[in-house]
């Protein structure tokens, strides 16, 4: 990695000083990423500035909105190549991480990782989100469910919402143009047990994107009906 003294300026905007293991770890990661994504797609992004930018510190720049220090288990739903889940394990070990992908190839592209960055307590997942919140060790069971795909906020709230706790949380990486989404999403999310606590928005260091988190709060169970079955969440959202 050509450009650490710019990853290191960003992380430094976060507040993260990071230890050389640690800047390996992420070295790795980013040389694996370009060496799998010759073979599978796993991202568009692969100039390393850019991948520095959009990937890691966008991943890790959630820390501004909530204490991950106070999180012991994290699922990542709809992971891809592992963001955000695995550039915030690499920062707090501590977390019990969960990541959940349907692409079995994007699977076993973060089973290696984790392997090569030697990251314990991880789990990959290959699976819809809709089938794993039947499951009685998954559901209502995470401190935190985080995800950065590009659904509707309607639809991911239902992939996403049955797998928090009570008082838990659930937040959604979402672009700066959220508001008519999160209207739409109101009555979903409410529905699924969920209550909006916040929104915030932040600039991504070293660059000039801005990025969205909805913050929702589970203030009751989920409906034992939700999730609906596989593709319902997305054609027809709640």
């Amino acid at each position: 990695m050509k450009n650490i003294d710019y990853f290191l300026g960003g992380m430094k905007q976060l507040d993260i000083i990071p230890s050389d293991e640690i800047i390996e770890q992420f070295k790795t990661y980013y040389k694996l990423l370009l060496d799998w994504n010759e073979k599978i797609n796993l991202t568009s992004i692969t100039d390393e500035k850019e991948v520095i930018v959009k990937h890691f510190l966008d991943s890790l720049l959630l820390v501004k909105s909530i204490n991950l220090n106070n999180i012991q288990r994290l699922l990542d739903i709809g992971t891809g190549a592992g963001f955000p889940g695995i550039p915030l394990k690499i920062i707090y070990p501590h977390i019990d991480l969960v990541l959940l992908d349907s692409v079995n190839k994007k699977v076993v592209f973060l089973e290696e990782v984790c392997q090569k960055l030697k990251l314990t307590n991880v789990k990959c997942l290959h699976g819809r989100a809709e089938d794993y919140a039947k499951d009685l060790d998954h559901r209502e069971s995470y401190d935190l469910v985080v995800s950065r795909a590009v659904s509707k906020l309607s639809t991911l709230s239902e992939y996403c919402i049955p797998y928090v706790k009570e008082y838990g949380h659930f937040i959604a990486y979402k672009a700066s143009d959220y508001e008519f989404e999160l209207e739409d999403a109101k009555h979903a999310i409410q529905l699924l047990g969920g209550q909006v606590d916040k929104v915030d928005q932040f600039q991504i260091p070293n660059s000039d994107i801005m990025r969205t988190y909805v913050c929702i709060k589970k203030i009751s169970a989920t409906p034992k009906q939700y999730p609906r079955k596989a593709g319902s969440p997305a054609k027809n959202p709640l």
